[in-house]
């Protein structure tokens, strides 16, 4: 039987952090649940220990970093990473983990299903397409629910994850991560509720979407730097020829330079065309080696039906 750990990262949760506990308590009797508090100014953590978590503490804020603590100090052989808000089904946990482990797969991504406007507002849910669906377009179309706070992952997916953000755009960079390395993986419905009452979201909708896309673009620029530097080269490029058009016409009709100034500008910017591509033709190069790095990290981890792939997980309070 594999060894299950439930991460779940907490942030002022005290109403909602005991009905998840308990939840996946019933759900998964035989898993090491974690809660990881990230600094809560309420009795989050009074409450997840009364519930009968194993609790820690990380003191630098922002989910990201709550994340990248929870894969580096837990060892298990399936991690079921869950948000503390009470608003995912910790029934699905059961059927997610065994699609992880009959696949086998790397990630099971729990899609949100609702008809709560409240649980799920249009906002979000917007802005979750839109992102997701830019995702889809430029690392491959996987899953339609890149956001989902809920996730089923195994061993070597986790232990191979660089978790380099800091906040909320931590869901985005595990989404990438599984489509980057062509880790089997899926997506199953799960039924998404609202906030218990006096539980307030931690999401804002325009700066964490706008942090979220600002992710999505240095994700880009990392692991599609051809594409990224390419982009740059034909916008200095077609910039510097619209601006040098009427000068060489003018030129070739008086054979003066009437705008030096913006001839100097255009050339700039036609030298910067070819450094961009230059730049983006040798970090492709580079990327590739550390792609190759990455799937060697990944495969040297036995599948998660492979046998035990680590110690049963040690709980502190």
């Amino acid at each position: 039987m594999p060894n299950v750990a439930v991460l779940i990262p907490c942030y002022n949760e005290e109403t909602a952090i005991g009905k998840v506990v308990g939840d996946f308590r019933r759900a998964l009797p035989q898993a090491a649940i974690y809660v990881y508090d990230n600094n809560s100014r309420d009795r989050t953590v009074d409450v997840a220990l009364s519930a009968g978590a194993i609790v820690r503490t990380e003191t630098l804020q922002g989910k990201g970093n709550v994340v990248r603590r929870m894969f580096a100090d837990i060892e298990a052989d399936v991690y079921v990473l869950v948000d503390g808000d009470a608003t995912y089904d910790a029934a699905s946990a059961p059927k997610m983990i065994k699609a992880l482990l009959d696949g086998p797969l790397d990630m099971v991504n729990g899609a949100r299903v609702t008809t709560s406007r409240k649980a799920y507002r249009p906002g979000h849910r917007f802005g979750n397409w839109l992102l997701t669906s830019i995702a889809a377009w430029i690392f491959g179309d996987g899953f339609r629910d890149m956001l989902s706070g809920y996730r089923v992952m195994s061993r070597r997916y986790v232990k191979s994850f660089p978790a380099l953000v800091t906040g909320f755009e931590t869901e985005t960079e595990l989404t990438v991560h599984a489509l980057e390395l062509r880790m089997p993986s899926t997506e199953i419905e799960t039924p998404y509720r609202d906030r218990p009452s006096g539980s307030m979201s931690k999401l804002s909708t325009f700066y964490d979407g706008l942090r979220i896309f600002w992710t999505i673009v240095v994700l880009v620029k990392e692991e599609r730097p051809i594409q990224f530097f390419s982009l740059l080269s034909v916008i200095f490029a077609l910039v510097s020829v619209v601006l040098v058009i009427p000068i060489v016409i003018e030129f070739l009709h008086s054979g003066l330079v009437p705008r030096f100034p913006t001839f100097i500008f255009a050339t700039g910017l036609m030298i910067l065309s070819f450094l961009s591509l230059t730049c983006g033709l040798v970090l492709d190069t580079v990327t590739r080696g550390r792609r190759e790095m990455k799937r060697m990290r990944y495969l040297a981890i036995p599948a998660p039906n492979a046998g035990s792939a680590g110690e049963p997980p040690q709980g502190e309070i």
